[in-house]
């Protein structure tokens, strides 16, 4: 935008976006409207629609462009404006009535303060606008809003205030603490009868403890400790308030995790939290699903917050098990939804038993755990009337497939063959009563143990597996599903009792011939053949007519591959002249049908027989799973098979090129193809290199950059294809460059960045020194380092791994031969783009990337320092110096002892992890 528009332009775009019926003139007002946002013009006009007060849609307008300008744009203002700035919006806010609109006050809220965060001159602001403000009833609903949202925007990832100003910015609120205590006891106090006023109150609470802006001794001894638990307690409580005060305490018991410091607040918590028992089961009465909701979070937190001190002291002071015995009092409602909520502290509880390893400390926690199983048993039955298998999607299911991970995770605490026999010996003694779900909630709890049964067990297993495979053709179709998938699950136990073999698969057999079931017994069929393969070699060719008749099944996508799978793993288990043969007929019925849809011309359709990535993906799974042990000197046996298949994938590559889904597919098949071979795939190089190449110069898919790294990784050892694979880097880098040089070519284009890199490491890898001295390898190292502030996750990952191993490869010597020259080479390279590298990396960690990717940055670090830690000291020295030591509101971002004392941390870093944590740490002054 050139210049400033008039204030009745932006007024006509307004009332256009929000009331012009047609929707090409809307679209047209949006794009627009955001241009402006984003000009330094907005700053002046949203200031003057806000006292223009012209509409309830410019109002909206202005206060979100003057929040979104303060939050991503403040450094468009110079220093000497924002006091200006500051007295404007207090003015503004100054006006807000009862009658205000509640999105515009909001608005305005976060706008102050985020400005009052990031304005460092404007010291005490909570105080400030405590003292402007506070006597206003009118003005009291802000006010309150704005002290909510000031601890909330401390952290905030937008505004990046830097560690400094953050701590200078807690100091500041904590101090303010005993104001705002003293303004919220005369809220409570005057608006007794207003639960919107408590409630607000209840958030500023629960605000100022999430930043651990509240100190114990000040809090404990206010009116204000009780009021919340006072709140849950009246029957009749608001829901909003109800929430509110659940909020409050929930943050309340979040510090208190923190006992060293917030002892004394545990304890208050914990007595408190002892008094809402009673509130719960009255709203368990009421059928009052919310409020039992948040009792369940509430009692949940501080399980969660005291978990330490149970395990440690179970049954003494604030390690008393009334706490656990609260969690499944909820786990017991009969609402899934609520069991659902504690589910995190029983991950939690197992992790703490599972590393402390003290037998009588689970034993402890046995019982409780059992019971926890057979709530969860009760939570998983499905409706009497339900018809057919479970849902495979729906709410429903996502909880018991969450049940079911719960289960395999705590099951070591109850025993799991002890709670096997419980769940059968519940099946018998209800045989006779039972209904079809309480059997089948049995069975299904039943397949998340089964793999934690040892394969020698038996006693309760024969019994279970004998059962099933007597089931009554009338049982119901879930009760069986869920017997075929408990089947599945104890193929290790199968693999130990050879005699049930026979039978289990004609069971399995059977399911396949049931169109509800055909899915799961193949998926069952698909765990015993790769567990049981030595003794499945006999059933081969049953299983080679399974998949040839498999499109007669009606088998799920996932189900099919899963079969190839299975009879795959076993092919590579066949006596060696048998695999060709064997390949051939599991190949055929997928290419012949990928060769008629190419041949017939028919339009892709996907998820049908006239989708080529169907076959694609099936032969790709019969590549992947076939293993066949080789003697040195013999032929591969699936060679020539692979080579009567080329000539189809080949052509699908052409005819489908401009399709990227579909060649992903192409790529992913013949990439399993040549790792299937290894080596032995030679003969398909040339031609494979020539058509990748040959593509890629037309459509840029980046799957060809995957699939040359694979032949880089098989070939790149043998001197004689070196010369080829390089031209095939240098033919792939020139379309990849012109598409990554582009506006945004990087950040648009992450999957081309993400397998060019791993294309680049497989050389380094691979063939070093070649790729050093190429005439590619500066091209790239620039590349890499251009796209070091790339924050997608594999992209950079890549791009990091590529970086750390090409410096790396300076001083490994495990071939002596070329050791030297590969040293001065990489030596060669970094005297010239050292400096731009050291330089790219710190501030990509310092302002783009987030925190979990710094580690492999910190490993390129660490490379680059071990190669020569003098000069790198000297980078380092100048990459330091021209980071910015104050940031856009005048708040110091790192002080000159910090970037001394962050410097000394690098350049004498002995491991990795120290250098990596000296990163990270200096990376949080500029967030």
């Amino acid at each position: 935008m050139d210049q400033a528009p008039s204030v009745e332009t932006v007024l006509q775009a307004v009332q256009a976006l929000y009331t012009n019926p047609d929707v090409l003139g809307k679209e047209k007002a949006s794009v627009w409207l955001g241009e402006l946002q984003k000009s330094v013009y907005a700053w002046q006009l949203a200031d003057q629609l806000l006292c223009m007060n012209h509409s309830l849609e410019s109002c909206y307008f202005a206060a979100q462009t003057m929040r979104t300008k303060i939050q991503y744009a403040f450094h468009e203002l110079p220093q000497t404006s924002h006091q200006s700035l500051r007295d404007s919006l207090l003015e503004h806010v100054s006006k807000i009535s009862a009658e205000t609109p509640p999105v515009i006050v909001t608005q305005l809220s976060l706008a102050l303060a985020d400005l009052a965060l990031q304005m460092s001159t404007w010291k005490n602001s909570v105080a400030d606008l405590i003292n402007r403000f506070g006597s206003n009833s009118q003005q009291l609903p802000f006010l309150l809003e704005v002290l909510t949202v000031v601890p909330e925007e401390v952290n905030s990832r937008s505004l990046r205030l830097g560690a400094n100003r953050r701590a200078e910015l807690l100091d500041e609120l904590t101090a303010a603490c005993p104001l705002i205590l003293q303004l919220l006891t005369a809220c409570l106090d005057n608006y007794l009868e207003d639960p919107r006023v408590q409630a607000r109150c209840f958030r500023v609470i629960g605000s100022w403890f999430s930043v651990g802006a509240i100190p114990q001794e000040t809090f404990l001894n206010t009116k204000i400790m009780a009021a919340p638990f006072k709140a849950l307690a009246v029957l009749d409580c608001p829901n909003t308030l109800h929430e509110a005060a659940t909020d409050c305490i929930c943050s309340a018991l979040y510090c208190a995790e923190d006992l060293a410091k917030y002892h004394q607040l545990a304890h208050s918590m914990f007595e408190g939290v002892q008094t809402l028992l009673e509130p719960y089961h009255m709203a368990v009465a009421e059928d009052n699903t919310d409020k039992c909701i948040n009792y369940c979070r509430i009692f949940t937190e501080l399980a969660e917050s005291l978990l330490e001190v149970v395990v440690e002291t179970p049954n003494q002071g604030l390690g008393s098990l009334v706490t656990v015995d609260l969690l499944l009092t909820c786990v017991g409602h009969h609402l899934y939804e609520v069991a659902e909520i504690t589910f995190n502290f029983w991950y939690r509880l197992s992790e703490e038993l599972y590393q402390r390893n003290i037998q009588q400390l689970t034993q402890v926690f046995r019982p409780y755990i059992q019971r926890l199983i057979i709530a969860l048993c009760r939570h998983c039955q499905l409706e009497s009337d339900h018809e057919g298998v479970p849902d495979a999607t729906g709410d429903f299911e996502e909880f018991r497939l969450r049940v079911s991970e719960l289960i395999k995770d705590v099951v070591f605490i109850a025993g799991s063959s002890c709670c096997f026999a419980q769940m059968f010996e519940n099946l018998k003694d209800q045989s006779a009563a039972s209904t079809w779900e309480t059997s089948e909630a049995a069975l299904f709890v039943m397949t998340a143990i089964a793999k934690n049964i040892l394969p020698e067990e038996s006693d309760i297993v024969p019994q279970v597996v004998q059962a099933i495979l007597a089931l009554p053709p009338e049982t119901h179709v879930a009760v069986r599903y869920t017997s075929i998938q408990l089947l599945g699950e104890l193929s290790e136990w199968i693999e130990q009792h050879p005699q049930l073999l026979d039978p289990v698969l004609q069971y399995l057999l059977a399911g396949l011939q049931n169109p509800s079931m055909a899915s799961m017994a193949a998926t069952a069929l698909q765990s015993i053949s790769t567990q049981c393969k030595d003794q499945m070699t006999n059933h081969f060719q049953g299983l080679v007519n399974i998949v040839q008749a498999m499109d007669s099944f009606n088998l799920s996508t996932d189900a099919a591959i899963g079969l190839l799978k299975g009879t795959a793993t076993i092919l590579g288990r066949l006596h060696y002249t048998k695999i060709s043969e064997g390949l051939r007929q599991l190949c055929l019925c997928q290419i012949d049908p990928l060769r008629r849809l190419i041949e017939s011309g028919e339009p892709v359709k996907q998820g049908t027989p006239t989708d080529p990535t169907v076959w694609l993906d099936r032969l790709a799974a019969i590549f992947r799973y076939t293993n066949p042990t080789i003697t040195n000197g013999q032929k591969h046996p699936c060679q020539p098979v692979i080579m009567e298949m080329w000539p189809v994938l080949s052509q699908a590559c052409n005819k489908y090129q401009a399709d990227v889904r579909v060649i992903e597919r192409c790529c992913r098949c013949i990439r399993f193809a040549i790792r299937c071979l290894g080596k032995n795939s030679a003969t398909l190089l040339t031609p494979l290199v020539t058509q990748m190449v040959q593509l890629y110069a037309v459509h840029q898919h980046s799957c060809f950059l995957y699939l040359g790294s694979i032949l880089v990784d098989e070939y790149g050892g043998e001197s004689n294809c070196i010369p080829g694979l390089l031209e095939m880097l240098q033919a792939f880098c020139h379309p990849t460059f012109k598409i990554l040089e582009e506006h945004n070519g990087l950040r648009n284009h992450p999957d081309t960045v993400d397998d060019l890199f791993r294309l680049c490491l497989r050389f380094v890898q691979r063939s070093p020194l070649s790729f050093l001295q190429s005439a590619m390898c500066k091209p790239l190292l620039c590349c890499a380092i251009a796209a070091c502030s790339l924050d997608h996750k594999d992209a950079n990952a890549s791009v990091m791994k590529f970086l750390s191993d090409f410096i790396k490869c300076s001083r490994e010597k495990e071939d002596k031969d070329d050791f030297e020259a590969r040293s001065l080479a990489v030596k060669h390279l970094l005297n010239d783009h050292g400096q731009a590298l050291v330089h790219a990396t710190i501030n990509a960690c310092v302002f783009c990337l987030p925190s979990y990717m710094i580690p492999d940055v910190a490993e390129v670090l660490y490379e680059l320092m071990l190669v020569d830690r003098a000069t790198f000291c000297v980078w380092l020295e100048m990459t330091l110096k021209a980071l910015p030591t104050e940031n856009s509101g005048g708040a110091v971002t790192a002080t000159r002892k910090q970037l001394t004392d962050f410097h000394k941390s690098v350049t004498t870093a002995e491991e990795l992890k120290s250098l990596m944590h000296a990163v990270r740490d200096f990376s949080r002054l500029y967030r």
